[in-house]
């Protein structure tokens, strides 16, 4: 294998809840059909495997080349531990909610895949719950402003909001939440919830509605975005329940397994790894296994001050540490030195601003905003040079 570094042409997904003009906007990509661009996807995910490009401009799906060639594209360490790219890295621009979901663990994940396949859920069933055999754990970088809802609030906090709104129809399990305030009530309020009778569930929606109709601020404004995209749902009730944040550009946020959260609305930088894996509790019309769910979920509470991931800094470089091995992210700020960069791993490098220049064994490739590259292990090193940011996912 002679080349070392790839441009990369990656796969689009056209979501309805993505934006038309966000994407575009940032990194002046064209979108001629209008269509809402929710996701781009880099990476060698079956269900949309970007397509790597040689110094001759020929194609080659980046799974097959990895193929090909195992070792010199991933290295000893990765292909021992995974036998593929280990992670999944898109440009994510929401224009409404996402649906609300946890991932599973590993174990979990393994466990639930195999007792499907043993059942013979085909793996495109509607009511499957797992896609693959893995966890997802995954970090979002903001590049605008990005809401989401996250992690249960401290159970004081829920108390008083549901105090406030005063949602008679829901009255007998806040009582039980008031009356013994813990993880496990927080938990059967919480199924409560989402195993209402239709009758019920219209009931606590439409007094809920009509109660927080006077206020403007959080949550209830978020609470009155979501009535609208996902009425009658009882996801409009999770606002109440899940910290609602709302992360500045350059801030981070890491998700682990089973930690409920749903994307609202804003663009971002989101790397994962590379699984298939959701289970939700709401804002949607598709498949909710509530055993699943339950079973797959934290119910520990976490103040708003905890939610963020802390950047460490290191000269140019701004790293986002995390505690699983699938994925690293790190921002590299280039100015018009050149500067070298070594090797452990496989990497996807996507040009935030500005035009960066990598070179790899007399190979040079210039990425635009907007653009990313693949780097394999057996480059062993590159150097890059020009004025502009890129973000960097290893493992």
């Amino acid at each position: 294998m002679h080349q070392t570094i790839w441009k990369l042409e990656n796969s689009v997904k056209n979501y309805d809840w993505g934006s038309i003009d966000d994407i575009p906007r940032l990194f002046a990509i064209k979108n001629p059909t209008k269509k809402p661009i929710a996701e781009i996807w880099m990476g060698a995910h079956p269900m949309g495997c970007s397509l790597a490009i040689d110094n001759h401009h020929k194609k080659i799906r980046l799974d097959d080349l990895i193929k090909k060639h195992p070792l010199e594209t991933l290295g000893a360490r990765t292909y021992q531990q995974y036998a593929a790219l280990p992670y999944l890295f898109k440009v994510l621009s929401a224009n409404k909610a996402l649906s609300i979901q946890v991932h599973p663990t590993k174990l979990n994940a393994e466990q639930g895949f195999a007792k499907e396949n043993q059942l013979g859920i085909a793996l495109d069933d509607p009511k499957r719950n797992y896609k693959d055999p893995n966890h997802k754990p995954e970090l979002i970088y903001a590049l605008t402003p990005f809401k989401a809802l996250r992690s249960f609030r401290p159970i004081a906090e829920i108390l008083q909001l549901f105090k406030e709104i005063n949602v008679t129809a829901l009255s007998k399990e806040f009582e039980q939440l008031q009356n013994d305030a813990n993880e496990q009530q927080l938990k059967l309020f919480f199924q409560a919830l989402l195993t209402l009778s239709p009758e019920r569930k219209e009931q606590a929606i439409n007094q809920l509605l009509t109660n927080i109709e006077p206020f403007l601020n959080e949550p209830y404004s978020t609470i009155k975005t979501l009535a609208k995209d996902y009425p009658n749902d009882i996801g409009v009730f999770m606002p109440l329940i899940l910290n609602v944040i709302e992360l500045q550009p350059t801030q981070a946020m890491f998700l682990s397994a089973q930690t409920p959260h749903a994307y609202l609305s804003g663009t971002g930088l989101e790397v994962m790894a590379s699984s298939d894996n959701v289970l939700r509790a709401g804002l949607t019309n598709k498949h909710l296994d509530v055993d699943e769910l339950l079973k797959n979920t934290q119910f520990n509470s976490l103040s708003l001050d905890k939610l963020l991931t802390r950047p460490v800094i290191h000269q140019n470089k701004i790293d986002f540490p995390v505690p699983v091995d699938d994925f690293k992210f790190e921002i590299i700020e280039s100015d018009n030195q050149s500067r070298d960069e070594k090797i452990t791993s496989p990497q996807i490098l996507f040009c935030i601003e500005g035009n960066i220049t990598l070179t790899s064994k007399s190979l040079t490739l210039t990425l635009i905003k907007g653009e990313s590259a693949f780097v394999a292990y057996d480059a062993k090193s590159y150097c890059y040079q020009g004025q502009g940011v890129l973000a960097k996912v290893s493992n």
